[in-house]
């Protein structure tokens, strides 16, 4: 009878240790589930910047501009072409084609293409100011279509067709206004220069098909090319 009662007197220390022991097991689970799920965050892989000079998409368009970039905002023909050769200047981050300076929120492509709207088929482009220049940017803009030739591009007419520069701002209005001045003076041109120079409106993102156009459509149209 004394000895069974020492059995069951160590009954509670048995329960106890396995109650230790089942507490140990649990924590050691939760320690290799936190082990797996941080181990899932480092592999997964970094979001990547879009390439220099591309669009990206419309949700994204706004983010891009940061205190090192500026935005400049151009009309000069179709914008596909304009695109394809402002995404190649070194120091341009981002282009987007759009529409502005019309008088209807929200315009289709279908609704610009008629000339009805006001709006122009333009392109904003955000870029390092360490990099290009406003005013070397305006220049390469004065190199790629026709200033001289009011609302036409090539065999595109209407008023969409414009060539505009949409100033941000009155220094970016005064670069404007100077480098416009230095391109008819040189004489590279032999009509008069009519590029319209208005203040920024609301710019309106075309839609997707048409933003990086010649990229999807290699060898699609163009009447766009670099003068010396």
């Amino acid at each position: 009878m004394p000895r069974l009662r020492r059995l069951r007197s160590g009954a509670p220390h048995v329960e106890r240790r396995r109650a230790a022991a089942a507490t140990r097991i649990g924590v050691l689970a939760v320690a290799a589930v936190s082990v797996v799920a941080l181990a899932a965050l480092a592999l997964r892989p970094a979001p990547r910047a879009p390439a220099p000079g591309s669009s990206v998409p419309a949700t994204r368009r706004t983010m891009m501009q940061t205190e090192h970039s500026a935005v400049a905002t151009l009309a000069g023909g179709c914008f596909w072409g304009v695109q394809e050769l402002f995404r190649q200047l070194p120091g341009v981050i981002e282009t987007t084609v759009g529409y502005t300076g019309g008088t209807l929120d929200q315009p289709s492509y279908e609704q610009v293409k008629r000339g009805t709207s006001g709006h122009a088929e333009a392109i904003r482009i955000v870029f390092d100011p360490a990099r290009v220049s406003y005013a070397d940017l305006l220049a390469y803009f004065f190199r790629l279509h026709d200033p001289t030739t009011p609302n036409r591009q090539g065999g595109d007419r209407g008023t969409q067709y414009r060539s505009a520069i949409f100033y941000h701002d009155d220094e970016q209005r005064r670069i404007a206004e100077e480098v416009k001045a230095r391109v008819q003076a040189s004489g590279k041109w032999r009509g008069t220069i009519v590029t319209e120079l208005v203040p920024a409106s609301t710019f309106y993102p075309a839609e997707e098909y048409h933003q990086d156009y010649l990229q999807k459509n290699p060898g699609g149209y163009t009447c766009h090319y670099l003068r010396d």
